[in-house]
């Protein structure tokens, strides 16, 4: 046996675990589920073939408006937390006295189980007693108890406000740590040639940042599109399904309804919209990527 060939033996045997992992929790589930789709399984007995009914089901004008609900509650976040994100990772690079104690404090909302934080921005929201709404109240910005919970448009974005004060903590941390890693001569250079801080961040610290913000924005948007409890903790997707995404339908059709048929085939097709959006995504920051580019 020659030396490349037991090399590539050894090689997938090193491999094979990682690949029977794959297989067992990610291709099976998902073959599976897809399967599935083309049945009208639910709670009855028999199970019977019926092809492409169940698309056919969910394209109609109900469905669209949760596809675009979606896409737009995905954005929002995904960019609010960039944005934050960037803007708190370049104030805690800076050297200002206490700046250990203040990436401490930016931990807490990533920290604190899920549930609980959701829960307490709930009691936030609520009417009555929240402190958001008694704080307007005191400033004279409301007349009245505004439960932001009960009306669908400042529902949904209360729903984004959370997601984004949950996920701000990680993504603030990550590009923390990638200016950090720029070298300082890139900065005393341009110091040197007279680069203001707005010249330097927009010259130097931004475009270095790429790789991680696209890296990040990645692991962001399929999080966020198929973010689960923030929503169904606060509102279930309601009210009147202002708050329904792809995900909370999904669950709503599959568990609530029991239509296991129809919740597979919306899950096979959030899957083949992240499939899709992060090939283009690829394809398009690829391009803007000057290490990609070189």
């Amino acid at each position: 046996m020659s030396v490349q060939r037991s090399t590539i033996i050894f090689a997938w045997i090193l491999l094979l675990p990682a690949v029977l992992y794959v297989l067992a929790i990610v291709a099976y589930p998902l073959v599976d589920t897809f399967i599935l789709s083309f049945t009208d399984a639910s709670l009855k007995k028999t199970t019977e073939w019926v092809g492409w009914i169940n698309y056919e089901k969910i394209f109609n004008e109900r469905f669209a408006e949760v596809i675009i609900r979606t896409f737009i509650w995905t954005f929002f976040s995904v960019a609010l937390k960039m944005v934050i994100g960037t803007f708190g990772a370049t104030m805690l690079n800076a050297a200002v006295p206490g700046r250990s104690l203040f990436r401490l404090l930016t931990m807490p909302p990533w920290i604190v189980p899920m549930a609980i934080g959701i829960f307490m921005w709930g009691w936030m929201y609520n009417g009555q007693f929240g402190m958001i709404s008694g704080v307007l109240q005191r400033l004279g910005l409301v007349d009245g108890p505004v439960a932001f919970l009960a009306y669908g448009s400042t529902a949904f974005w209360a729903t984004i406000v959370t997601d984004v004060w949950i996920g701000v903590p990680l993504v603030t941390i990550y590009f923390l740590a990638a200016i950090q890693s720029i070298p300082k001569d890139l900065y005393e250079a341009a110091w040197t040639d007279g680069a203001g801080r707005w010249y330097r961040f927009r010259r130097i610290t931004l475009p270095l940042m790429v790789p991680a913000i696209i890296t990040m924005s990645m692991l962001s948007l399929i999080a966020t599109f198929n973010s689960f409890d923030i929503i169904w903790i606060l509102t279930q997707g309601g009210p009147s399904g202002e708050t329904t995404t792809m995900i909370i339908d999904t669950y709503q059709t599959a568990i609530g309804s029991k239509k296991y048929g129809e919740g597979a085939a919306r899950a096979v097709l959030i899957c083949i919209f992240l499939s899709l959006f992060c090939f283009a995504y690829f394809r398009v920051t690829r391009r803007l990527n000057p290490e990609k580019r070189a």
